[in-house]
This record gives C-alpha cells, sequence and structure tokens, in this order.
C-alpha cells in the first residue's frame, strides 16, 4: 500500500470516528454554550463548570485521530480508545446540556434550581450517558453494577457522617429552609449563610470569621432565620433598654423619646414599622424602658444601636431627664452653700456671655439680660439631630454655646445648606418674636450645646421696655433679607420681596400684645 493510500485511509477512519462519536455536533454544543453563557463570565462556579466540560472536550478530540490511526493500523486497543473518547464526548454533552438549561434558560424564566439539585440532575445522566457510550462500544456493565452494590453497602456503614451531610445540604436547598444571604442563629453561631455545599454550610459572622458547619447539624438543630417573615421585606427587631427615676412619668419619658426617634430619619432604621417605647418593668429604683426599632442592614447591629441610645440620652438630657443611676451606686461629695453659689456663678456667667453675642439684645441693661439669663434652658443635640423644621411652629430662639450646626432650606430630601452657624451664634429669632413659622431646617453637624430662649421669657421684658422692639425689628430686618438673598441665589424658592422693618416691628407688637 502506498503512503497516501495509508494516510487516505487514516483521514477516512479519524472522520468516521468523528462521525460515529458525534464530535461535530459536540463542536457545534461547545460553541453554542459560550455564546449564550457570555454574561456569565465572572461566576466563578459557571467557569469552573466551562473548564471541566472542554477539559472532557479535549479529550474527546484529542482521542480522535489516536483511535483512528489505530483502527487503520488494525491495532488491538481500538475497542478501549472508543469507550474512552466516547464516555468523554456524552459526559461533555450532558455537562453543555447542564449549563445551557439551569444556566441560560431557567434564569431568562426566573426559574433558580440549587445547585446541589442540578449535580443530582446532571450526575444521574452522565450516569446514563456512561451506560450508553459503554452499550455502544460493546460493553456489558452489569456485573460492574451487581458488584458495586455490595460495595456501595459496605461504603455506606463506613461513611454514615458523610452521607448525612450530603442528604442535609440537599434537603436544605430543596425545601428552601436556609438560603444562601440568610441571616440565621443557630447555637451559638450568628451570622450571615455564605455558601451551602454538599458537606457543610458556611456562616460569616459579625466577627469577621466564617464558621463551617456540616449539614447534618443544621437539619437537627433548631435554625432561627433572621429577619424573615412571610409577604414582607426583611426586618430585624432590635431592644434598646434604658432606666429612669420614678420621679418621671412614664408618658412623659416615653413622648420624649419616641419624639426624637420618629421626627426624622435615622440611617439604617426602618420608618415602618415605625419605632417604639414601652415601659418593660418596675425595678428597685427605677423604672425600665425598652425601645424596639427594626433594623435594615443585619450586620450593623451594634454600631446602630449605638447611634439609637444617643438619641435617648440626648433627648432625655434636653427634656431634664436624667438615666437613673443604679441604687447601690453612692456619690459622696461635700456641699455647702458657698460651693453651691460657685457652681450657679459659673452657669449664669456662661449665660451672660451667650446673650451678649446676640445684637438683638444689646440694648438690654445688666438686670433685664441676667433675667433672660435665668430664663435660658440648657438644650444638647447629638449629630445629625435636628434642631428645627422649616415650616414648625416654635416659638424660641437657640443660642449656640458649643458646636457647629447647618442651616438648610427647601423641601425634605432636596434641601440646600445656606450657611454654618457654630459657637456664639445664634438663629429662630423670627419665631421667637413674631410667631412666624421655622424659615429653615436646622441640623446638627457635630454635638451642639444650646441655650433656648422661650417667647415668655422674652414678653416680660418687651413689656416693661417697648422702646425696644424698633431696635429688635431692625436687626431682624437686616438677618431676614440676607436669608432671602441666599435663597433666591440657590433658586430654590420664588423671588420674595424684602422685609420691611416698620412690617416687622407691628408684627413684633401685636405677637407680644404690646
Amino acid at each position: 500500500m502506498s503512503t497516501a493510500s495509508s494516510v487516505t485511509a487514516v483521514l477516512v477512519a479519524i472522520y468516521r470516528e468523528g462521525l460515529s462519536q458525534g464530535t461535530p455536533l459536540f463542536l457545534l454544543a461547545f460553541l453554542l454554550t459560550g455564546l449564550l453563557l457570555r454574561s456569565s463570565g465572572k461566576d466563578q462556579d459557571m467557569r469552573a463548570r466551562r473548564r471541566v466540560i472542554a477539559f472532557l472536550l479535549g479529550l474527546h478530540v484529542l482521542l480522535l485521530p489516536i483511535t483512528g490511526l489505530c483502527a487503520a493500523l488494525q491495532a488491538g486497543v481500538v475497542r478501549e480508545l472508543r469507550l474512552i473518547g466516547s464516555v468523554a464526548g456524552a459526559i461533555a454533552g450532558v455537562g453543555m446540556a447542564g449549563l445551557l438549561v439551569f444556566g441560560a434558560a431557567l434564569p431568562r424564566m426566573r426559574v433558580f434550581v440549587p445547585r446541589i439539585l442540578q449535580d443530582v440532575i446532571v450526575g444521574g445522566f452522565c450516569i446514563i450517558a456512561l451506560f450508553g457510550a459503554a452499550a455502544r462500544a460493546g460493553i456489558n456493565l452489569s456485573g460492574i453494577v451487581a458488584t458495586g452494590a455490595v460495595l456501595t453497602a459496605v461504603i455506606g456503614l463506613a461513611l454514615q457522617d458523610t452521607l448525612g451531610n450530603l442528604v442535609g445540604g440537599l434537603s436544605l436547598q430543596l425545601d428552601s429552609t436556609v438560603r444562601v444571604g440568610d441571616w440565621i442563629k443557630v447555637q451559638d453561631v450568628n451570622g450571615r449563610v455564605a455558601e451551602i455545599r454538599w458537606r457543610s454550610t458556611s456562616i460569616e459572622t459579625r466577627d469577621w470569621e466564617t464558621v463551617v458547619i456540616p449539614n447534618s447539624v443544621l437539619t437537627r438543630s433548631q435554625v432561627t432565620v433572621v429577619g424573615r417573615r412571610a409577604g414582607e421585606p426583611a426586618r430585624w427587631r432590635r431592644l434598646v433598654p434604658f432606666q429612669v427615676d420614678y420621679r418621671y412619668a412614664p408618658t412623659l419619658v416615653i413622648e420624649t423619646v419616641l419624639k426624637a426617634l420618629n421626627v426624622h430619619t435615622i440611617d439604617n432604621v426602618a420608618e415602618s414599622p415605625a419605632p417604639s417605647c414601652v415601659l418593660m418593668d418596675f425595678g428597685d429604683s427605677s423604672a425600665r424602658y425598652i425601645v424596639r426599632y427594626f433594623l435594615l442592614d443585619f450586620a450593623a447591629d451594634d454600631p446602630t444601636d449605638s447611634v439609637v441610645r444617643t438619641r435617648i440620652y440626648y433627648a432625655l438630657t434636653r427634656a431634664g431627664i436624667p438615666l437613673a443611676i443604679p441604687a447601690h451606686t453612692v456619690f459622696m461629695t461635700e456641699d455647702s452653700l458657698e460651693r453651691r453659689e460657685r457652681k450657679r456663678d459659673v452657669d449664669i456667667g456662661r449665660r451672660l456671655a451667650a446673650l451678649q453675642r446676640i445684637p438683638l439684645f444689646a440694648g438690654l441693661s445688666e438686670q433685664e439680660r441676667l433675667e433672660l439669663a435665668q430664663a435660658l434652658h440648657h438644650a444638647p443635640f447629638a449629630p445629625n439631630e435636628v434642631l428645627t423644621r422649616e415650616g414648625a411652629e416654635a416659638h424660641h430662639l437657640y443660642v449656640i454655646d458649643a458646636g457647629r450646626v447647618s442651616v438648610r432650606v427647601g423641601p425634605p430630601g432636596h434641601e440646600h445648606e445656606v450657611a454654618q452657624l457654630q459657637d456664639g451664634e445664634f438663629f429662630g429669632e423670627m419665631s421667637l418674636l413674631t410667631g412666624e413659622k421655622r424659615a429653615a431646617t436646622v441640623v446638627a453637624l457635630t454635638d451642639t450645646q444650646c441655650y433656648r430662649l422661650d417667647a415668655e421669657a422674652f414678653r416680660t421684658v418687651l413689656s416693661r421696655r417697648p422702646d425696644l422692639a424698633e431696635k429688635v425689628a431692625s436687626e431682624l430686618a437686616e438677618r431676614r433679607n440676607e436669608l432671602i438673598a441666599k435663597r433666591e441665589a440657590l433658586g430654590s424658592r420664588p423671588s420674595k420681596h424684602s422685609v420691611d422693618k416698620n412690617d416687622l416691628l407691628n408684627q413684633i407688637r401685636t405677637f407680644f400684645g404690646l
């Protein structure tokens, strides 16, 4: 036989082998699979499956020329090589079909099958493909199956725990008891489910740890899925306890706390259901309260609890309601009339210094300024707390003793900052002197200590000094016109006419009944 004839015989044998084993169909299916799954390039699991399929398909293609050459030379290993190549191609074909169904078709129909169930289905079809390829090659595997049944019984007894984990993982995914992304509590572990595998489930805790729990333990233990309720968005109720002395009525405490928590949004706290405050118990020396709110980001439980506690503290402090001190704690301080007077003088000095920085009160006598200083109320605020909101009715003025605040105008969610105020500055004078609604929203940027002057305290001074109203009106008109100019520059509101001093004077006299 000539060389050309030999080469032709080998090529024909290779071509026949490829047709008989369906190689062109496998290559076409692999190309189609790659095109349909282009968007899954970042999915590590999908990429790993495609690599395995590519390896099996490569083995199948590699064995074609070898099998064809052996067939042309009439070598004795043709049957074995054909079986290996056929099995590799068949399993690769099943794998590609699985990728197309579970990675392309079903996701487009918004049907998502658990990974374990995918593996079981693909594995079952791979076994069928193996028997089919062996039957085509003339090999009977029934004897191997009979022997394997005995071997399976022996292995099953030796690997009971491992098999229990496998079955547990399958049941977890089939009934969706626990899903990837859920926050769960099991025994002393609390964290987010990162992955459910055949043997175990990985849980990521807030301590930056990954706890691997055997699936059999999960199926035998009580598992709490945090924040899940049928038909409702994910919410997790948190409890923040605090205690207040019995001298303060529960209605006053609850109203004060709820006003601070609900007046404006707190990051990571659900608006619905809204936070609530309840009286839980009567202790030995104080009443025990609990604030209940619903957390949105379960990983930020402690930081959000801290913000809520801060709101509670500042709200109670502004209302003059101190948190309870345990009954067994005793503070002993040598007290005397001289010490009390010294503390009072220091406090009055700070208040007088704050009032002296306000141009509105420049015309007051020393006695009148002292009278106002004694009427001031201490009002502390936490960062991001709203001191007053645009459009609210509040007939008092704030003097900033320490801290910094932001003055904003515009509707909620679309506010624009027009100024920042800090130590020694004041705001709310229009509401104090004319009864007008708040013209801007003021938000604390830092821990802010304020003094609050109510309209009734200033009414007493004006009733004795009606001439003071004219000086106050002049200063108010100037500050009001500055704010209007800034609003117009931002374009947040339609242009307004400037404030006239005489009109403002009439408003002050009308509000205070002068």
